[in-house]
């Protein structure tokens, strides 16, 4: 269908991705999924007219530049793609008078210390990714329309490139595995934070006055990278589904080199969340459970 003959309810920038792949399950052809090559927000010079083509009841943007290690020489480009296009997309919304719904990161924070992040917390981003998320986030408070951000942390689901998919592929492969245990946060499903942020957008809706703001949005609970991988292995065998690995063993992030630094603390207090919308996110185990059923 070309261009501009379609007035979808959701407008969905990203296809293919963990996250769009989600809505796409949801909304069906209640959405139009613009990804490459229609749209690239590498070149946010060239986003106006494509948006102009539309005329959803909501715009949300699924897309992202996500290689963390990678933006450290590429943080120029992350920011553009994280930062201006985001900025250009929000500010066609507020023109339109309508919602924009963005994803952002734990990553805007320090990751120090242990205590759950409040949404009004100080952000001081450790990484040119975190930084590239911070400047999307600016930009579209400043435009001063509808928009809901969700920050959420460690997405995954049960296909593509993410944590779930590589300890699968290493349980089938090695009888020993390390993994870093000295990181905490919480696994979110991408389901899940496809759902839950579209049941927050729904109500909404329903205000007298639009709740533009940042929120945080991940599966409820607390674990690491370790133990969440031993919770991946104890689910798979549960499941019957064959595995070489006999031991998952914690490690520092210090033995764990990446280009980027990661935080320590990605822990999220969702109180907002469930004080503006009624939303109590799933525990993470129960998540994983469910995503389990799709492999």
């Amino acid at each position: 269908m070309p261009i501009g003959m379609n007035n979808p309810e959701f407008l969905v920038i990203g296809r293919g991705g963990q996250l769009s792949r989600a809505f796409a399950d949801i909304l069906g052809n209640q959405a139009e999924f613009l990804g490459q090559p229609e749209i690239d927000l590498a070149q946010p010079k060239k986003l106006l007219p494509i948006l102009e083509a539309f005329s959803p009841k909501a715009v949300i943007n699924a897309a992202a530049y996500t290689a963390v290690d990678k933006a450290e020489e590429e943080g120029e480009l992350a920011t553009i793609i994280n930062g201006e296009s985001v900025g250009i997309m929000a500010k066609f919304c507020a023109q339109k008078n309508i919602p924009f719904v963005h994803y952002s990161t734990d990553y805007v924070f320090s990751g120090v210390g242990h205590k759950p992040w409040r949404e009004s917390d100080t952000t001081l981003p450790l990484n040119a990714y975190g930084r590239s998320k911070l400047v999307g986030e600016k930009l579209i408070a400043a435009t001063g329309g509808k928009w809901l951000i969700f920050r959420t942390s460690w997405v995954y689901d049960h296909s593509g490139k993410n944590f779930l998919t590589t300890m699968l592929r290493l349980g089938k492969s090695l009888e020993k595995i390390s993994v870093v245990g000295d990181q905490f946060g919480a696994p979110t499903y991408a389901t899940h934070l496809a759902k839950y942020s579209l049941l927050a957008l729904e109500e909404a809706l329903k205000r007298a006055k639009f709740p533009s703001g940042i929120y945080h949005m991940a599966n409820s609970g607390v674990t690491n990278w370790c133990d969440f991988a031993r919770e991946i292995f104890a689910q798979l065998k549960q499941k019957n589904i064959p595995l070489k690995v006999k031991e998952v063993v914690a490690i520092k992030s210090s033995e764990y080199k990446t280009a980027a630094p990661r935080p320590h603390n990605s822990r999220f207090e969702m109180v907002k969340l469930k004080k503006d919308f009624e939303i109590i996110m799933p525990q993470w185990e129960v998540a994983l459970a469910e995503c389990m059923e799709k492999i």
